[in-house]
């Protein structure tokens, strides 16, 4: 068998073949419950994605690899200049602090992108609100003087004074989106930041499943596909969007792509 296959990838040229493996992951599906698609997936909270998150971003930490995302190491940072420059903004506009709320952050993947910009400021803080098992694990192996981990977003808003809300590639994977937005919106964040999040530029909210690439790890994920209108609607009577973007990333679905959302708080 291992020879068939090695005969198979020196007859078929590697673009089709490139080809052939972007269709066995990404988002496929159109179900009529989350419970529907969830009975046919392997969670976010799996053992073995944890644990290979953690070896990455330990790499990271220890000045071994560069850049994390998604376990995935590389051998150089790739931004978000959206974010980067929306996160330089807010901490301009609040005399060099930034205390960021980065709800559903991981063990800290967006912090070690971008904490080279930013702690040098007067004032610069990373706090992700994440599951019981990150969190344990992110304060055990992860906290430093400017990142912490915390189990909700009351414990959080009671010990550090956030100015900026990110909601990073999180949104999607919540079960009841906009009752997850309005819970938020009664935090009275100053700023609000929505990013890598793949959304429907037309047509109604489409419950899909996601199939990670195996060259990341083995998951399974139940995933909204959002309306843009409808997600910044929820918005718009509290805040202003500053900056609306649609990033570069490329989604196997039509009218479909990664957005960039900036909210300010109306004065």
């Amino acid at each position: 068998m291992s020879n068939l296959k090695l005969l198979i990838k020196d007859i078929i040229p590697p673009i089709v073949l490139k080809a052939i493996s972007n269709i066995s992951y990404g988002w496929s599906g159109n179900y009529s419950s989350w419970g529907e698609a969830q009975n046919k997936c392997s969670g976010y909270d799996s053992q073995n994605i944890i644990d290979k998150v953690k070896e990455s971003l330990l790499k990271v930490k220890n000045e071994e690899a560069v850049f994390e995302r998604d376990s995935v190491l590389f051998d150089k940072v790739h931004y978000s200049y959206p974010l980067l420059s929306s996160l330089s903004l807010v901490a301009l506009n609040n005399s060099k602090k930034l205390n960021v709320l980065d709800f559903g952050g991981s063990l800290g993947s967006s912090y070690f992108q971008n904490r080279k910009m930013f702690n040098q400021l007067d004032t610069f803080t990373w706090n992700i609100v994440e599951q019981k098992h990150f969190v344990t694990e992110g304060n055990k192996t992860f906290a430093d003087d400017h990142l912490s981990f915390y189990y909700t977003v009351k414990e959080c808003l009671k010990e550090k004074n956030i100015n900026v809300l990110l909601l990073s590639s999180v949104i999607q994977y919540i079960e009841k989106p906009y009752e997850f937005i309005d819970s938020l919106l009664g935090e009275s964040f100053d700023y609000i930041l929505i990013d890598r999040t793949p959304m429907l530029l037309e047509g109604n909210d489409r419950i899909t499943i996601q199939k990670v690439p195996k060259s990341i790890y083995e998951a399974k994920y139940p995933c909204w596909l959002l309306n843009e209108n409808k997600v910044q609607k929820c918005f718009l009577n509290s805040y202003d969007l500053i900056s609306d973007e649609v990033t570069a990333e490329n989604i196997n679905v039509s009218n479909a792509a990664y957005r960039f959302f900036f909210f300010k708080r109306k004065v």
